[in-house]
């Protein structure tokens, strides 16, 4: 073979190496560009899903916060959540009865199908005042807050509500009306018990990016809120569903099963109630328009040998220690210190020092009798307790 034969056909091998070698840089190319694209894309989708709440919060606040025409004063919402009928209905009907009517309004989330009138309530105040789209309630689960959504909802359509007080069926007013409406009305925020929570057993992990650990609140589920803020729970779309699948209570451990009873003390025992309004409102930034406390007293019986079997539970006030001077030292309280953050909430409305407490439970219906006998509420007319209801 000549040499110029043998040339040609070592350049004719080159060409296609030469392809080869070029096709494979411009695959290594692309493959980096898009690698790259794609990793700027998961980092932009993780900081849209960390700050989804923030950004979506944000102009349902600025919604939430134009003025609402109205006519005559504003008024209280008393929002009642409870199991079925209201036990302490013959003191909250002389509670009412020193009020207003145009100053307040009732709302009764209870039992579904059940209806309050003459044969089942003994104060006409709250005839026909329960809610007719309410739910199966059950402790510890997210039904307690949507049930409480239910009765904000309801409570916005009339835009004289300007404070929605959220009570139990076992609550108690420690003032009379007028007092209570002043001291709502001349407040501009909202009364919500909330602090960080820094035990690791409540916060579920799988509720990352959504709600963010630096966010993770607990509290009361006792609140009073100012329209604004009642709106932003109701409006809420991003944080109920995740509470919904993800706060859950824990099963309680059973010894006989050995080494499951450990997998079973790992879970996440998350009580919805006591963290979901608090935990919104820090996502949505508006915990500086918040008095960081709840206006209702309860007593926690943090009996170790009880908290083993049992947890904390209220302690219930009987007939014995709801006595004038029991009263007025929850009266007396001015201030309010949490551990987990070194902080004491001073009871002020603007810049007053007042009492921290408005209500209290968990009451009696013997403790509520004597309440009123002893003139904490207002007028006691002794006949209403002889009225029987079914």
């Amino acid at each position: 073979m000549s040499i110029a034969r043998r040339t040609m056909t070592k350049k004719a091998a080159l060409v296609p190496a030469r392809h080869v070698i070029w096709f494979g840089w411009k695959l290594v190319i692309i493959l980096s560009v898009s690698l790259c694209v794609f990793a700027l894309c998961r980092l932009h989708f993780k900081s849209d899903v960390s700050s989804s709440a923030s950004s979506f919060y944000r102009p349902r606040s600025r919604i939430s916060r134009r003025s609402f025409q109205f006519a005559g004063p504003p008024k209280i919402a008393f929002l009642f959540l409870v199991r079925k009928d209201l036990p302490l209905d013959f003191l909250w009907g002389s509670f009412f009865e020193n009020a207003d009517v145009e100053n307040f309004l009732i709302f009764i989330h209870s039992a579904p199908g059940f209806e309050f009138d003459k044969t089942t309530t003994r104060s006409h105040f709250f005839y026909g005042r329960q809610l007719k789209n309410s739910i199966q309630v059950v402790w510890g689960e997210s039904s307690m807050i949507e049930a409480e959504r239910l009765l904000l909802s309801a409570a916005l359509e009339d835009p004289a509500n300007q404070r929605f007080v959220l009570l139990s069926d076992s609550c108690v007013p420690l003032y009379n009306f007028s007092y209570i409406y002043s001291y709502l009305m001349a407040s501009p925020r909202s009364f919500v018990d909330s602090f960080v929570d820094t035990k690791e057993e409540r916060y579920n992990q799988k509720m990352s990016p959504i709600i963010r650990k630096q966010k993770w609140r607990k509290g009361s589920q006792w609140i009073t809120l100012v329209r604004s803020h009642a709106k932003v729970i109701v409006d809420d779309e991003v944080i109920f569903p995740v509470f919904q699948k993800h706060c859950k209570r824990a099963i309680p451990p059973d010894a006989s099963k050995g080494k499951l009873n450990a997998k079973q003390k790992e879970q996440n025992n998350c009580i919805p109630d006591e963290h979901y309004v608090q935990t919104l409102l820090s996502m949505a930034e508006l915990e500086g328009e918040l008095e960081r406390r709840t206006l209702t007293y309860t007593v926690w019986n943090q009996s170790a040998t009880k908290m083993e079997s049992k947890g904390w539970h209220p302690i219930t006030f009987a007939y014995a220690n709801a006595g004038r001077q029991n009263i007025r030292e929850i009266k007396d309280i001015n201030h309010v210190y949490y551990e987990s953050e070194y902080r004491t909430e001073w009871c002020r409305t603007n810049s007053t020092s007042v009492s921290c407490f408005l209500f209290a439970r968990k009451f009696s219906r013997g403790a509520a009798v004597r309440l009123l006998s002893e003139g904490v509420v207002g007028p006691f007319d002794a006949s209403a307790l002889l009225a029987t209801s079914n």
